[in-house]
This record gives structure tokens, sequence and C-alpha cells, in this order.
């Protein structure tokens, strides 16, 4: 933990207050339970309605079932209805995931493979965490540098570059840009591979030819997918520069003599990256929402390609445990930026007091 953001209530930090460390210690932990017991009830609010929404919309699994065998009889319909529990009133069918999900099984697909949720899951959820961890770092090291570089600089040539790609990168519908980017590197220039997360000769290629293989196959789905991410956090970023290089501080710490990069990268920015840290948490949910776009338009086998596949099928207990998998990772990502809020702003941890 960093003992820079620890500090009393009359500003002195840790080094000028004996009981400092232990203070901050004891308001981190309190604060923490405080936001794991709202985090708990958000969740399980969000497994009901998102139960309740998939249950009543239209359509059924046994209804894609005799889509797929015209000849299936009423008798044998009614069979799998109650084979699959669908003839139970729905909160009593919400109550039996729950205790199937205290012992982490969200029950057996509905699909012909009959195979648990919580394999597939398994088998896709690592590939969907990697393209989405990798698209969040390289929107934080490419859009906090420029944001502040713009901030440092305004109304420049590169500042005006700068709002000219950000308004770009939000009229620009992703998925569109996905397919031009597959026209033109994959299919007339041949750079990149087309779709998929391997080669089929994966298996015969040498360690730098798997490690090469593996980053041309993310390099398209990685850029895109942080494209929309790099317009709107360098704008945030600007922004937040802008304010904090209004405040007295700055303008005491210039008076002192400190050159402008040291005012601006040891005085400035961290105090601008407050509010950035609470947009990189909320954040997280666009990247899993959008890697059901890229993994289709890809043919990526993550857990976003999976949750379309389950969606379209109707398989309830697949699309139900995915959408808990995302709830938790979202969840967990805001958690993690209320945390690192709190570290560094004594305000927050201690409830708004003082």
């Amino acid at each position: 933990m960093s003992l820079k953001g620890c500090s009393d209530m009359t500003g002195r930090s840790w080094r000028h207050n004996p009981n400092g460390i232990a203070n901050c210690i004891d308001d981190m932990l309190s604060y923490l339970v405080r936001r794991i017991l709202t985090l708990i009830p958000l969740f399980f609010g969000i497994t009901l309605i998102s139960f309740v929404v998939i249950h009543l919309a239209p359509g059924s699994p046994i209804d894609v079932l005799a889509d797929l065998n015209p000849k299936m009889t009423a008798e044998a319909k009614q069979r799998l209805i109650s084979y699959y529990g669908l003839d139970k009133p729905l909160h009593e069918r919400y109550y039996q995931w729950l205790r199937r999900f205290a012992s982490l099984d969200f029950g057996v697909s509905f699909s012909p493979d009959r195979r648990p949720v919580m394999d597939k899951i398994r088998e896709t959820l690592p590939i969907t965490i990697v393209i989405n961890a990798l698209s969040l770092l390289l929107i934080m090291l490419v859009a906090i540098p420029i944001g502040a570089y713009s901030a440092s600089h305004p109304y420049s040539a590169f500042d005006k570059s700068l709002t000219l790609f950000v308004y770009i990168g939000f009229a620009i519908p992703t998925f569109w840009l996905a397919l031009l980017a597959l026209i033109l590197f994959s299919v007339q220039l041949e750079w990149l591979p087309i779709s998929g997360f391997r080669s089929l000769d994966y298996a015969r290629l040498s360690l730098a030819g798997k490690i090469w293989d593996m980053v041309s196959h993310l390099i398209l789905p990685v850029l895109l997918s942080a494209f929309g991410g790099l317009a709107g956090l360098s704008r945030y970023m600007r922004g937040s520069m802008l304010e904090v290089m209004r405040q007295d501080y700055i303008t005491a710490a210039r008076s002192k003599g400190l050159s402008e990069r040291e005012v601006i990268y040891k005085h400035a920015l961290r105090n601008a990256l407050l509010p950035v840290v609470t947009i990189l948490g909320l954040s997280v949910p666009g990247l899993i929402g959008g890697s059901v776009i890229f993994e289709q338009i890809f043919a990526i086998p993550g857990m976003g390609r999976l949750f379309y596949t389950g969606v379209m099928s109707r398989d309830y207990p697949l699309v139900m445990g995915i959408l808990s998998i995302g709830a938790f990772l979202t969840l967990l990502g805001n958690l993690f930026a209320d945390i690192s809020y709190a570290l560094v702003d004594p305000r927050i941890r201690k409830g708004g007091k003082g």
C-alpha cells in the first residue's frame, strides 16, 4: 500500500504523525468493508434482473430444438420442458440457480454436448481476459501521456489533432472499423491472420513462432478494442489536467522556480489521475461488452463469442453463468478503482467527513 495518500485531516503526512500509518490502515479497511457490503447485494440484484429478463425474452430452448428437429412431437416437447425445469415458477427456478451458484455450479448447458457451464467458461475466460487486459493496458499507456501533453500545450497543433482524433473515435462504429481493418490488413495486404486465436499448425511451430503467431492474431482485436477507449480517456485526461493546472498550488510550485516539466509531471499529473482512475474502472463493462462483438468478428473462441452463441440458442444456464462472471469482473474493476481513489484521497476513505 502506498503511504503517500495517508494523511490526517489537517493534511499532515504519516511521517509527521506517529499514528498516521495505523489510522490510514484502519480507514482503508473500514472503507473496503463498506464497499464490499454494498457490492454484494448489487451483484445479486444484477443476477436477479438478468435471470428474469432472459427467461421472459421471446423464444425458448425448446423452440430452438424444435426448429432443428421438425418431427418433434408435442409430447417430446413437454418432456424436454419438464427435464429442463422450465415448467416450474420463475422464482423457484431462480432459487435453484442460487443454490447451485453457492457452490460455483452454473449447471449444465442446454447445447447438444451437455457439458457443464463452468467447464466452457473456464476454457474461454482466459482468452477474453487477455484481450481486455491488453486493451486496458494500451489505453493507459497511450491515453494518459498524450492527454497530459495536450493539456500542457493547449490549442497547439497537437492538441487540435487530438481533438479531431477524439471526435473520429466517438463517431466511427468500432465494428465497422474492424471489418475495414480485416479487409485491408488480412485480405488485401495479407499482413495479419484473418480470424481465430491461433493458427492450425500452432503445435508444430517453434517457441518464437508460437509467440509471434499469438501476437499476430491479437494485434487487430486489441487495437480496435482499445480505439474508442483511447479517444475517450485521452480527452478526460486533458480536461482533468487543465482543471488541476489552474489550482493555486500549481502557481505556488511555479513561483518556487520549478521547471514546467517538474510542475506538470510531479505535481499536477498525480492529482489529475484521480478522476481518470474512476473512468478506467467504469470502462471495464464496455470492454467486456465489446468482447461479444470483436470475438464474433474475428472468430476468437472467447467468452464473448460463447455468450453470443448461448443467447442465440436460448441456453439459459450458459447465459446466466457468463453474465454472472461479467458482473463480478465489472464490480471488481469498480472496487479496484474505488480503492485506488481512496488511497490517494483521504476524504474518500473517511466517508467524506472533514
